[in-house]
């Protein structure tokens, strides 16, 4: 489970890397780590921002599992600036945004 909530971090952290040119400074930065939950949320000055909570389900039992909605924002080459919200829990990583293609209604 902390496997999972350290690698969240670490791809919000990834995709919010400014360029080598430039330095963002950091607006806002909080978190809160318990021993069942997390929540985290910052913004930097280049417009790049996350935010998430997390919890674990079915605690003690063979069935734990963690449970995270959030988002992130980044501006990307282009100069579009990109959201994606999510959701990740025991049926997998459930992104949605604008620039994500959907799947056909089936």
């Amino acid at each position: 489970m902390k496997f999972l909530i350290v690698f969240v971090a670490l791809f919000a952290v990834a995709l919010a890397a400014p360029p080598q040119n430039q330095e963002a400074q950091i607006l806002r930065s909080e978190s809160d780590v318990g021993p069942d939950s997390f929540k985290y949320d910052w913004e930097t000055s280049d417009g790049q921002a996350a935010q998430a909570e997390g919890h674990l389900n079915n605690v003690g039992t063979e069935n734990e599992s963690l449970a995270v909605h959030g988002s992130y924002r980044f501006v990307a080459d282009d100069g579009v600036t990109y959201e994606v919200k999510y959701i990740a829990d025991e049926n997998g990583f459930q992104p949605q945004g604008a620039h994500l293609p959907v799947a056909p209604v089936a």
